[in-house]
């Protein structure tokens, strides 16, 4: 019987809100396996992921749309960090921590144009973790 494999990747957000396409090193993780599961984990409080399409501008309209539904005035009971900051502590009920993909034969199952990001609003936290993990079928 084969057990679920697991890593964990660094990727740099940076100090503004960022959306950054993980696919390639999600990719790099399931080549070689066959069917399966890959779960995808973010274990931070102010981050998530979107399955969502990038670079026609999709990704600067989320961020867009984030600002709208969770601005970052400073009305927010949460006030450590930034001002605004609690906001950021509220993205994950709207964006996710954690999605599940399809594997086969050791390839993402995605749409045409869809891309595995990570979601990040919070500028006090530049450095963010990744858990990938792929449970065999």
């Amino acid at each position: 019987m084969r057990r679920m494999r697991t890593d964990v990747i660094t990727v740099q957000t940076g100090s503004r809100p960022a959306v950054r396409d993980i696919t390639a090193e999600a990719q790099q993780f399931v080549s070689g396996e066959g069917d399966g599961l890959l779960h995808v984990f973010v274990p931070h409080a102010t981050a998530g992921l979107a399955i969502i399409e990038t670079g026609s501008g999709s990704d600067d309209d989320l961020l867009s749309a984030l600002d709208d539904l969770l601005p970052t005035q400073d009305r927010w009971r949460h006030r450590h960090g930034s001002p605004g900051h609690g906001r950021d502590h509220v993205l994950p009920a709207f964006v996710p921590p954690y999605a599940t993909l399809p594997v086969l034969g050791g390839r993402l199952v995605l749409g045409t144009w869809q891309s595995i990001c990570l979601v990040d609003t919070n500028g006090d936290n530049p450095t963010r973790q990744v858990r990938f993990s792929f449970l065999p079928g």
